[in-house]
């Protein structure tokens, strides 16, 4: 893997946008930024700490996840909240999230803060409609993750770092059904993912050091090695999608400043994410 840019505490939500290059946020300190094509960082919002997860906005923003799920404009001062905590009894924030071809988010609820010595408790999956209307469509997840889905939008793929499992969800113009395992882990936890477009399923493993390929039917096809252990993401970008960035955390404490982006390529292009079109 080559190593990109480097000095970030947790490096999560890495999204690539034409033109502007590869977002990404710091979880720990606040903030998310642009990595262009000659390495150059440039921050994209101040401050904001929590952002697990990032989407671009039909309307020429992003939405970032955190203390809510929000819509940030680029290069103005939108900002509006599309999903607060009082989803539900036990939401006290959201992690990761994605998009369907039609623009609607799945987006997963936190039920306890994950860098502290809180009881687990379990957050939700939730749906925000295009028209905002939000529902919940299944629980029980203890630390809600990344998100994907197939090339034909009928399979959700979700990780739950803390159970150690990435699940599966049948999806039918929005409706989700039930679940089954995809892919599981014995020590190690699976975190951010992504899908490229010959449905190959791709897994950050975090304090594993590695990325996992798997084949559609769960079958694993690699594991890329990561020189970092706190491998927390994956995203394809670059021209045609076809490279591969790896995002991870530092794991030395709230000074270690470690957290590093690497890029490669696993000889298949991303499958493009379409930006979230919810009403606002």
């Amino acid at each position: 893997m080559e190593k990109i840019v480097t000095g970030y505490g947790l490096i999560e939500g890495p999204l690539w946008i034409d033109g502007r290059g590869l977002l990404f946020s710091d979880v720990q300190n606040g903030g998310v930024f642009a990595l262009d094509a000659e390495g150059r960082v440039t921050d994209v919002i101040e401050h904001r700490k929590g952002i697990g997860g990032m989407v671009e906005h039909a309307d020429g923003g992003i939405v970032v996840g955190g203390r809510n799920i929000c819509f940030k404009g680029l290069g103005d001062d939108r900002s509006v909240v599309l999903l607060d905590k009082d989803v539900t009894d036990s939401a006290i924030g959201f992690n990761d999230f994605t998009t369907d071809a039609a623009g609607r988010l799945y987006v997963g609820s936190l039920g306890y803060v994950v860098f502290s010595d809180q009881p687990e408790k379990p957050g939700h999956l939730h749906v925000i409609d295009l028209d905002g209307k939000v529902r919940t469509v299944s629980d029980g997840i203890l630390l809600t993750n990344g998100m994907g889905f197939s090339p034909d939008g009928r399979k959700l793929y979700h990780s739950d770092a803390r159970a150690n499992i990435v699940r599966v969800y049948d999806v039918d113009d929005g409706q989700v059904g039930d679940w089954q395992t995809f892919a599981s882990y014995d020590d190690v936890h699976p975190d951010g993912l992504c899908v490229a477009e010959d449905g190959a399923v791709v897994v950050a493993v975090a304090h594993g050091g590695r990325v996992d390929v798997y084949e559609p039917d769960g079958t694993l096809r690699d594991s890329l090695p990561c020189p970092l252990p706190m491998v927390t993401s994956v995203a394809f970008g670059g021209e045609g999608l076809k490279d591969l960035y790896v995002v991870t955390g530092s794991v030395g404490g709230p000074d270690d400043r470690s957290g590093t982006i690497f890029r490669t390529e696993i000889g298949v292009a991303g499958l493009p994410v379409a930006p979230c079109r919810v009403k606002f």
